[in-house]
């Protein structure tokens, strides 16, 4: 049992295998990188949360004293994702044994501490040393609750996870997919590119959808919001870094 342990610390993909899960390319990839600071824009069903739960899980079992903060626009959301993260840890064994859990929170014999929150600015202040926040569906949250937990991880050193569908061209969530930041992980992973998503669904999802939010949802395309009076590329095309003096 010991060798299967060690092993699971060094490859998370083990550890999904384990619970059941068959890692996608980009799941795998994404479990085995080591970048602080990742978004994973991701179609609907695509496996996001399934591999959120399971990197949560990883870091509190092998990263002790490790505490992980889960965000979400609503406690609802963010309860599911924790559950998830349950469901994941009761089908292993010889891992380090719970202290107490509950419908928000858990807490290992390790020292590790994992906790389900709204995401929001006023919930998340007054936390400290976390070693991973994951914000789930974070195009829906609000540009505080960035600022107000990137301070948690400055003495650990700590990641932060975003994984969301596109929700209009504005917001945090926009900016930072768009502005080429390095110092970001960008992970696209579109419907078609999911194996347990049929061709057959996504032709009705188009028809009963309509074009705008099934390219939304589904190819991930960032769009106005229906009550623009302004399409984006309208706005982006009335700026220029080439300015020509008047005189």
């Amino acid at each position: 049992m010991m060798g299967v342990d060690l092993a699971r610390a060094f490859d998370p993909v083990l550890l999904a295998r384990d619970c059941g899960i068959e890692c996608d390319e980009w799941q795998a990839r994404a479990l085995r990188g080591r970048r602080k600071r990742s978004l994973w824009l991701c179609s609907r069903q695509c496996g996001k949360s399934t591999t959120a739960a399971l990197l949560s899980l990883h870091t509190l079992l092998y990263e002790p004293p490790s505490l992980v903060l889960m965000l979400s626009p609503s406690l609802r959301q963010s309860q599911e994702l924790f559950r998830s993260l349950m469901v994941f840890y009761h089908k292993l064994v010889g891992v380090a044994e719970l202290q107490a859990e509950s419908t928000l929170r858990a807490e290992f014999r390790n020292g590790s501490r994992v906790i389900s929150l709204p995401g929001s600015e006023r919930t998340t202040r007054g936390y400290a040393a976390v070693h991973l926040a994951i914000i789930d569906e974070a195009s829906r949250v609000g540009d505080d609750l960035l600022a107000a937990i990137k301070p948690t991880l400055a003495t650990t050193d700590g990641r932060i996870v975003a994984l969301t569908t596109p929700a209009g061209r504005s917001g945090w969530l926009y900016e930072l997919w768009t502005n080429n930041d390095p110092a970001w992980d960008r992970v696209m992973v579109r419907a078609s590119d999911c194996p347990r998503i049929s061709k057959e669904f996504l032709e009705q999802e188009l028809k009963d959808l309509g074009p705008a939010k099934f390219a939304q949802e589904y190819n991930l395309e960032f769009a106005d919001a229906e009550t623009a009076a302004f399409m984006g590329e309208l706005i982006e095309q009335a700026f220029c870094d080439d300015v020509r003096p008047l005189w």
